[in-house]
């Protein structure tokens, strides 16, 4: 089984128009995988993508855009970037900004053309906003689990308080199951929101806590007994968890997002044992090198690239990391992005590829040195941009003679789903869904790629 689909995948039809950059078939054109019908794990990977709260601005990606490119029955998991942590240790969505958008999450009456089923909000209805559209996807797509995903590299900056004491962990954790699991949603003005408003749409938990025991953004707080705290943490969340989806005979999913780096893994995680008590983790895959460099390297490769300087990050070795832990295969969940990072000035190096960057990040749309794949899909062959690529170290990456992107296209992500079934690891994950284009390729090229009949 296992063998005919590598055989099938690797075919020079569908490797050449993955390299071309032809988008999946759709399914008019081919026969539908399962994962298709509605996400669940009927065909052994888990794929599980991040939606951002704030794609539906500057992006304008809205959960109907996820719906209406194919993208949302292709995964078996969509994860809600992302939910905060108060100074006082609860689940929130009620800070005022930058601390929380209850706008975009719940409040916002989302016009007819934005809707997941073309019906217009009702300003003042108790769910209105993404939270809203995620229950209409949810209709649409009865299998697909939607989870929430809480701190992040801006809102993890309370989590070490939160998880301090087995009193504050007890309390934190209800507080997120009152809030996300049960529902309640806050009721400031008597309009959106409310008891019970926001039941069912979530089914279950991910903790991005950016990182235990590790340095994260400027004001996140961590201390050496992180690592043992989020041991405790975990257990906590699933055993409230368990509580209260037993009387429905329900159980709630419980995952994580861990760091690449073996130093940061060895500061915060206890392996086997927090891993006994998570579904999966979903593994960085990504950012290991970016703008706040001087020099133009890869930040996803899936092997280190020939003439690195030493040490330094790739895919494999971050699989092994987990592994030398005592990492489960199938609870690693390989993260891929849909984004790529640049830098300016570039000369020197292997077509730009390990040169010296003088010019800094390169300019982007919303953020110097980081711009999503369907925009840098575009260069290729543009604008003086040639497309260069490493099949052994499984890389590519754009290079005009000056600026320098390395990013993920669907040649590198087909071969890192061969990767993860090579590895027999537990799937894909995707940061974020956003960056990918209106046919949702790359998604649709992670789905052939672990396709299994």
């Amino acid at each position: 089984m296992r063998g005919s689909v590598l055989r099938r995948l690797c075919t020079a039809a569908a490797l050449a128009a993955v390299l071309a950059g032809v988008a999946v078939p759709s399914a008019s054109a081919a026969p539908r995988s399962p994962s298709e019908t509605g996400g669940g794990q009927r065909d052994g990977f888990v794929k599980v993508g991040y939606f951002t709260q704030w794609g539906i601005y500057g992006r304008a990606f809205t959960v109907k855009k996820l719906n209406d490119s194919g993208a949302a029955g292709r995964l078996t998991h969509l994860n809600y970037a992302f939910g905060n942590v108060s100074p006082d240790g609860r689940c929130y969505v009620d800070g005022a900004a930058p601390e929380g958008d209850a706008w975009a999450d719940y409040q916002r009456p989302v016009p007819a053309q934005e809707s997941v089923d073309g019906v217009a909000d009702v300003a003042g209805e108790p769910l209105n906003g993404n939270f809203g559209q995620l229950q209409k996807l949810k209709a649409a797509h009865p299998d697909l689990k939607v989870l929430i995903s809480l701190g992040g590299w801006s809102w993890s900056t309370h989590f070490s308080n939160a998880a301090l004491t087995p009193e504050s962990r007890q309390r934190f954790v209800a507080s997120c199951i009152d809030l996300y699991i049960r529902g309640n949603l806050p009721n400031p003005d008597g309009s959106a929101g409310g008891p019970g408003s926001l039941a069912g749409v979530f089914d279950g938990i991910d903790l991005d806590w950016e990182w235990p025991g590790s340095a994260g953004d400027v004001d996140t707080i961590f201390r050496p007994e992180d690592k043992q705290n989020f041991t405790a943490l975990v257990a906590e969340f699933r055993r409230q968890l368990d509580a209260v989806g037993r009387p429905a005979g329900k159980h709630y999913e419980l995952t994580a997002f861990v760091p690449a780096n073996p130093a940061a893994i060895d500061a915060g995680f206890e392996v086997p044992k927090v891993l006994k008590n998570l579904d999966f983790v979903t593994v960085q895959g990504y950012d290991f090198h970016g703008g706040w460099e001087a020099v133009a390297n890869q930040q996803s490769a899936l092997r280190v690239p020939a003439g690195a300087t030493e040490p330094d990050f790739a895919v494999d070795r971050t699989i092994d990391a987990w592994l030398d832990r005592g990492a489960e295969r199938r609870k690693l969940v390989l993260g891929i992005p849909y984004y790529g990072r640049g830098w300016t000035g570039v000369t020197g190096g292997r077509n730009g590829l390990f040169g010296t960057a003088t010019g800094g990040p390169a300019p982007a749309t919303h953020e110097a040195g980081y711009e999503d794949y369907k925009v840098l899909k575009t260069k290729a062959g543009q604008d003086g941009f040639t497309v260069y690529r490493d099949l052994r170290a499984g890389t590519a990456w754009l290079y005009d003679g000056t600026t320098f992107w390395t990013y993920d296209d669907p040649a590198v992500v087909l071969q890192k789903t061969l990767f993860i079934r090579t590895e027999r690891l537990g799937g894909a994950m995707i940061w974020s869904l956003d960056g990918d284009d209106d046919r949702a390729t790359l998604t649709k090229t992670i789905d052939l790629g672990l396709w299994t009949r």
